[in-house]
């Protein structure tokens, strides 16, 4: 190493002094954080704004019949004053792996009518089949195709073994079409335009037999980025699920893993099924399953890359609860003055029944609604 002269670090500490009183004023305004990113801490926690007492929507519900174990997943969008669910329906056995993707409408958010089915699984359990269980209908506006894209996960599936989770495994993720352009063409019909994301040479390290379990886009500047999640389901017991930054120029691809920064630092152990909205302040924020009890997890990032960690929303609490499990967040939807409509599934409370061997809820899955918004100093 050469040594620095006197002048030269005289004027490197004045340079650092300078950008350190610079970071200190910034801090003072609330423009920054302690690692020098953009910070908005007045309104970084959600808190709940009205919260429903039961589900809105059950295998009970008028145009759920034939859907044994209700609904998992999925999204929720306001387009034009309607609401819009895309969510699997696990019909029939075996568990899991019997699914149909369906679209629910509705105009107040309570009242919902089943518009559709979009796909429906082979069920088959020989673990032959790549569409055995489909899963998480995402849907996505692409601003310059003028068509609205659909993204689902479709798994192979076979019996679990002692060593081995096998019930849904290998998750390929497929990109369809819809058939009509324009905001208006959201109920499609889609077409299927091929697997955009698999386990192949090219996955990480921290990716595993479960394959993509999860795959949401979203814009940032003139490229597209995605968060989607894997796990090791190879080995029991399972130690976790993570997350993972993919990036591409355009919404069809080609997708490239962000491997530098993979897996993301948002949750130590659980972290599934991400929806990322933009607020109107410029940040992201990302709603998601998470393990905290009867709450959903959320992060925020000011770059739509680098992403905080991850903290938890309680959602049911206290003798309102009515679900034994708090599942996974549907989006975030604005709808103005402060207040956002959050949906989420959970599996409802059933007396006499336990979760399986590997923690999984037989139970219907139905579908909760609370409003929230983000939480202020009230002292001023």
């Amino acid at each position: 190493m050469q040594p620095v002269s006197a002048n030269r670090r005289s004027r490197r500490e004045s340079f650092i002094s300078l950008v350190a009183i610079a970071l200190l004023a910034l801090a003072v305004l609330g423009l920054v954080n302690a690692r020098g990113l953009p910070s908005n801490a007045a309104a970084s926690e959600l808190e709940i704004a009205r919260k429903w007492r039961g589900p809105i929507l059950t295998i009970h519900s008028e145009g759920a019949q034939g859907n044994k174990y209700g609904f998992v997943g999925g999204r929720v969008l306001k387009v034009k004053g309607t609401y819009h669910l895309f969510t699997s329906e696990m019909v029939g056995d075996p568990h899991w792996v019997k699914m149909r993707l369906a679209e629910w409408t509705s105009s107040d958010r309570i009242h919902w009518e089943r518009h559709t089915t979009i796909a429906e699984s082979s069920g088959n359990f020989t673990g032959k089949d790549p569409r055995a269980a489909l899963w998480s209908p995402l849907p996505v506006y692409d601003p310059q195709e003028g068509r609205w894209n659909l993204f689902y996960v479709a798994y192979q599936a076979a019996p679990d073994t002692a060593e081995r989770w096998l019930t849904n495994h290998e998750g390929r993720i497929w990109r369809a079409v819809s058939e009509r352009a324009g905001e208006e063409g959201i109920s499609g019909p889609y077409q299927d335009a091929g697997v955009i994301l698999q386990r192949g040479k090219d996955s990480d390290p921290w990716e595993g037999l479960q394959g993509t379990d999860s795959f949401f886009p979203y814009r940032v500047g003139d490229r597209w980025y995605a968060l989607y999640g894997s796990a090791h389901t190879e080995k029991l017991p399972l130690s976790s699920w993570q997350i993972g930054l993919a990036t591409a120029p355009a919404l069809a691809g080609p997708w490239k893993r962000c491997t530098e920064s993979n897996p993301l630092k948002v949750e130590r152990r659980f972290m599934e099924n991400p929806i990322v909205s933009q607020l109107s302040d410029g940040r992201y924020v990302a709603v998601y399953d998470t393990d905290a009890p009867s709450a959903i997890g959320y992060t925020l990032s000011s770059d739509g890359t680098h992403w905080s960690p991850g903290q938890a929303l309680i959602v049911q609490e206290g003798t309102n609860a009515w679900a034994t499990e708090v599942r996974t967040p549907l989006g975030l939807i604005d709808e103005g003055n402060g207040l956002f409509t959050l949906f989420y599934t959970a599996n409802e409370i059933v007396q006499g029944e336990s979760p399986d061997g590997n923690g999984i809820n037989r139970t219907p899955g139905s579908i909760g609604l609370v409003e929230v918004r983000w939480k202020t100093d009230r002292r001023h």
